[in-house]
């Protein structure tokens, strides 16, 4: 089957994050198609596209942020929505996968949340998918269609270059688990890494033990890609400060920022906080002076022109 011309290339977007929506579809000189999405008074969400998609390569931007259940039913409901409207290929864009957490069966008794999400994914209707930093990179091989995944290095590399002393920086793996992650940023900037060495004794608490690596009189930098309650993150502040850092900053590409997050990051020695906009920011958590938001819409339009056009995604990164 052909694919089809450039007039038959449609973004839509979801209510999770219509800004980044937004910044993409400006970036590529479109605008968003016409779509209704409301709740019923019993909480229900109704969808329905308003203008034609027969036919049509059809992007859906939705992150399953929280609310993770009201956004990824959400998503399901206008995926469902496009094949039922004959679009010709439908591409759901999750900026940022929720349930990317749950992605082994670690403990008895418990299921593969993760691997759940893309089989109802795919069950709506999703032809292919495109994802930001996933939590783990074997979510990739849960689904049985094609998925692109993009990685926030080079907008943070941008910045990295631009705002600090690549000479004396040391990037920080806060895990054995993001050590591939923080060594490739810290070669594109060339700079040193260390890890934390941390033992995790209950979700969303993590006890930091140790540094693997030189990092008195240096300046770090933490690489991760998710901050949710910031535990993790201002314990291995406080380790890398008390073995002689100069000063911490982090870079986190999907700031959920759970609970009293902002607060306690503002009241740590953390300089700054440098994410992206994957996940929108409430009013509240944006005024945060330590926080600074860097926008990914580029490289997603840039994925989804070449996408559409059947070019190189992985080009983006060379």
């Amino acid at each position: 089957m052909p694919s089809p011309g450039v007039e038959k290339f449609k973004i839509f977007s979801g209510t999770a994050n219509p800004a980044l929506a937004r910044r993409i579809a400006e970036y590529l000189g479109m605008p968003l198609g016409a779509i209704e999405i409301r709740r019923f008074a019993d909480g229900e969400i109704y969808v329905q596209v308003q203008e034609n998609v027969r036919g049509a390569d059809v992007f859906v931007i939705q992150p399953t942020c929280p609310p993770v259940n009201e956004n990824l039913m959400e998503l399901l409901l206008m995926i469902d929505a496009f094949k039922r409207a004959s679009a010709w290929r439908i591409t759901a864009v999750m900026p940022y996968y929720g349930y990317a957490r749950q992605d082994r069966k670690d403990k008895p008794r418990v299921p593969i949340s993760s691997k759940l999400v893309a089989d109802m994914l795919q069950a709506a209707g999703a032809h292919r998918l495109l994802f930001m930093d996933l939590h783990a990179d074997p979510i990739v091989g849960f689904f049985d269609v094609p998925v692109d995944h993009l990685y926030a290095a080079p907008v943070f590399l941008g910045y990295i270059r631009s705002h600090l002393d690549t000479g004396r920086l040391v990037m920080v793996s806060p895990d054995a688990g993001g050590v591939a992650r923080t060594r490739a940023l810290a070669k594109r900037a060339g700079c040193q890494i260390a890890i934390m060495d941390k033992r995790r004794e209950q979700p969303n608490e993590a006890e930091v033990l140790r540094v693997v690596g030189d990092v008195r009189g240096m300046d770090v930098l933490i690489v991760d890609d998710i901050v949710d309650t910031g535990g993790t993150l201002l314990k291995a502040v406080q380790t890398l400060l008390e073995n002689g850092a100069r000063r911490a900053l982090a870079c986190c590409t999907h700031a959920i920022l759970s609970g009293s997050a902002v607060e306690r990051i503002e009241q740590s020695p953390l300089e700054r906080l440098i994410v992206t906009d994957t996940v929108p920011l409430t009013p509240e958590k944006a005024r945060c002076p330590k926080i600074e938001v860097l926008s990914v819409a580029w490289l997603f339009a840039e994925a989804i022109r070449n996408i559409h056009e059947e070019t190189s995604v992985s080009v983006l990164f060379e």
